[in-house]
């Protein structure tokens, strides 16, 4: 498989928890602003880098479902940054997987151009690596989000979210299918 189709199968899996979870609770994430966003991002994020350096997990779940938790939570972010958030559920399961379509299809289209540019170096770092820089996007959106928004030179929160979820992604493929 090429970083193509293994990106592909990876939003694949994620869109089908994503599916589940509309089934479950319907699009009650609809209410979120974008800051609580960050902060769950934030939440998954933080878990997996206690588990990396602890080694162990008490409540059984591992550092893969978080990984694909951060890649749907990102894709949450851009479906609120797009439509801001509403007072109460306002979408359907339907509805709201054509949005999930819409920014995995991005995602990919991004992660195309800048595998190109950067020549795969993703694969040549650690899984641990993925975790810092998704903390670190982390810390950079929340300072921008304490802005409003008003940076000098800095992508906005949107591109962040992108970069989280590739990061995300790229965890998930090494962690699949190995080095």
């Amino acid at each position: 498989m090429n970083t193509k189709e293994q990106f592909e199968q990876i939003m694949q899996e994620c869109r089908e928890i994503f599916a589940k979870k509309l089934h479950d609770y319907g699009a009650a994430w609809r209410i979120m602003r974008p800051s609580s966003v960050t902060d769950q991002i934030f939440i998954k994020a933080n878990r997996i880098r206690s588990l990396e350096v602890k080694g162990v997990s008490m409540v059984g779940e591992g550092i893969r479902p978080e990984f694909m938790a951060i890649v749907n939570y990102a894709i949450v972010g851009l479906i609120q940054l797009d439509l801001g958030y509403a007072e109460k559920e306002d979408m359907t399961a339907e509805k709201a997987l054509v949005y999930y379509d819409k920014y995995a299809k991005q995602s990919l289209d991004l992660m195309l151009k800048k595998n190109h540019d950067y020549d795969e170096a993703w694969r040549g770092m650690l899984v641990s690596s993925y975790t810092d820089l998704i903390l670190m996007k982390l810390y950079r959106t929340k300072q921008i989000e304490a802005l409003d928004g008003n940076t000098l030179v800095s992508e906005g929160v949107d591109a962040n979210y992108m970069d989280m979820m590739n990061y995300a992604v790229f965890g998930l493929i090494k962690l699949t299918f190995g080095e």
